[in-house]
């Protein structure tokens, strides 16, 4: 769902749909109906909260992408991931997995035989990040980066560690092929943050806790994203203790067409690609045989 805004700073508050994957709630904020992307990502998806119990975890099947960077970072828990390419990386809260889909690849997302045996809390964030069209076709590839590696700033009130891209001087050295940033950021009762227009698209996801935007009325709570109007004076005042994912960049000048994992500026591609998956053309997982068969859903172009 998508909320227009009368607020001078803010251009869409976008309320994200809820979808129940076996008693483990995702909440999809991108795309909505009338925002389909902030900067280049094309696709954000809140992952939980939900405890699981002993002998419980998620098992995404073996499924394919072309044409994006999936990022992973989780806040709480623990997920594997396996690709086509070879690699296997379990990911830990405050640590990043980005897989460059490129040309095409395969993976898998399941709970590790340790954190199932044991169940736990699983909380955190996926998105996608759309290609430049230049680099749609690149060679697959995979990134691990840990929670040490990635740059943090401290300073009253706020800690902001960067996941990807470069934002208030900081850089991360994760991969990335486009002007694009992420960031988690904690924030104490009262605290102020000011984010920089240096990008031309800036968005906010409230994961916990409220945020008023300093000299301006309303709040913006749990769960809200917050897309900001381009070049606007933006400072943010949590209400409460509060944890925000801020994303954007510069958006890529080409549309894209979206059809269940696969994005591409051309359609043909997106048809050739759900052809080669039908027909099992795609590499697989090495050590898995089970797969998500192709839906039947209709393609549909980013706006």
């Amino acid at each position: 769902m998508t909320v227009p805004s009368n607020d001078a700073a803010v251009e869409r508050v976008i309320l994200p749909a809820v979808r129940d994957i076996g008693g483990f709630a995702v909440r999809r904020a991108l795309p909505s109906a009338q925002r389909r992307m902030v900067g280049p990502f094309i696709f954000l998806d809140s992952m939980g909260p939900v405890t699981f119990r002993s002998g419980e975890g998620i098992d995404t099947r073996p499924h394919p992408h072309i044409g994006l960077a999936t990022l992973t970072y989780l806040l709480e828990g623990e997920i594997v991931h396996r690709d086509s390419e070879g690699y296997v990386q379990a990911i830990r809260p405050g640590e990043v997995n980005l897989m460059t889909a490129g040309r095409g690849i395969v993976h898998s997302e399941r709970t590790g035989a340790e954190a199932r045996a044991r169940g736990g809390p699983l909380l955190g964030f996926q998105s996608w990040i759309a290609l430049p069209a230049a680099q749609e076709e690149t060679d697959p590839g995979f990134q691990h980066v840990g929670s040490d590696a990635l740059p943090v700033a401290e300073a009253e009130g706020v800690s902001l560690r960067l996941i990807a891209g470069s934002l208030h001087g900081l850089r991360a050295p994760t991969r990335t092929f486009s002007d694009v940033f992420n960031a988690d950021v904690v924030m104490a009762a009262g605290a102020r943050l000011r984010i920089d227009a240096e990008h031309v698209e800036r968005a906010a996801y409230v994961a916990a806790g409220a945020v008023e935007i300093v000299g301006q009325t309303g709040s913006f709570g749990k769960d809200q994203l917050i897309v900001f109007k381009p070049g606007a004076e933006i400072v943010l005042r949590a209400s409460e203790a509060t944890r925000l994912m801020l994303l954007g960049g510069e958006p890529l000048p080409e549309k894209r067409h979206i059809y269940w994992n696969f994005v591409s500026t051309r359609r043909e591609r997106i048809e050739q690609a759900a052809r080669d998956w039908q027909d099992r053309r795609f590499p697989g997982v090495p050590g898995e045989t089970e797969f998500i068969p192709l839906p039947e859903i209709k393609p549909h172009r980013s706006a």
